[in-house]
């Protein structure tokens, strides 16, 4: 990456870089962008490769016991709060795309050459401990609300959520905590690990450009969140397939909602 990427280099203590006002319909260009990115190097053999056996490893782990399913939800929707972590090497190929520079997939393992590789590290690190947090959290809550029960089935298990009113207060509660959580995450890391691919800045540079991005533009990226939330879903519907797809498209389209919001 040193010698044939363009890296926009700053000191730990600069000024930090302009943020644009940006509105809802600029998040059409960015996704059109992204979705762009991905019809030019698909990657979504390589995520079926990674969604499937973990997919796999949860439902072996559940049918060995049903004390897994009060956090088979939570594992999976606090993908989400790692998912910029796991979105790295499709930030890298948006990147070299945007320079026309080669895209292919060995660029993607670049980015431990980056100039901000250890802070990239550091975040990762936090969005993992928050992710963990997320866990510890719901499952607490699950505890407080149904204490040591634990479900005899599947069906029992849904019955319980979906039909009694503590199931509805696990829902609501869990819901309100989970949002929390995602918009904290949103915040801090919205176009962090874009910017610590682009510039050579500390984590506490991008965490704070992320944050000043998020208060500046308050609905747009509650939009973004929306978004990102909405189609985590919809590509989850049948089976997680479309997963595969949906996922490669976002992480391509927050390289360049990161382009679009951050000034050069």
């Amino acid at each position: 990456m040193t010698n044939e990427a363009t890296v926009t280099s700053f000191d730990h203590g600069a000024a930090q870089p302009t943020i644009r006002k940006i509105q809802p319909s600029d998040l059409v260009d960015v996704l059109m962008k992204g979705l762009d990115d991905f019809n030019a190097k698909p990657s979504h053999i390589l995520l079926l490769v990674v969604i499937y056996p973990l997919l796999a490893l949860i439902a072996a782990r559940v049918a060995a016991g049903y004390d897994m399913l009060p956090l088979v939800f939570p594992l999976l929707s606090g993908f989400a709060l790692i998912g910029p972590v796991a979105a790295l090497g499709l930030y890298e190929l948006s990147r070299r795309r945007e320079l026309g520079l080669d895209m292919g997939w060995e660029h993607a393992l670049r980015v431990v050459y980056a100039p901000s590789f250890r802070a990239i590290v550091i975040l990762s690190l936090i969005l993992g401990a928050i992710y963990f947090a997320w866990l510890f959290s719901a499952l607490a809550i699950h505890w407080l609300i149904f204490g040591s029960l634990v479900p005899t089935s599947i069906e029992d298990f849904v019955w319980q959520i979906l039909t009694t009113p503590k199931g509805w207060a696990l829902i609501i509660v869990g819901c309100g905590v989970g949002f929390i959580f995602a918009v904290a995450v949103l915040a801090i890391s919205a176009v962090s690990f874009p910017m610590l691919l682009d510039r050579n800045v500390g984590v506490t540079t991008a965490i704070q450009t992320s944050v000043r991005v998020f208060m500046t533009n308050p609905v747009t990226m509650l939009f973004w969140g929306a978004i990102v939330a909405g189609s985590l879903v919809l590509g989850s519907l049948p089976l997680f397939v479309g997963l595969a797809v949906v996922m490669p498209v976002l992480g391509h389209a927050t390289w360049h909602l990161y382009r679009r919001v951050v000034a050069d």
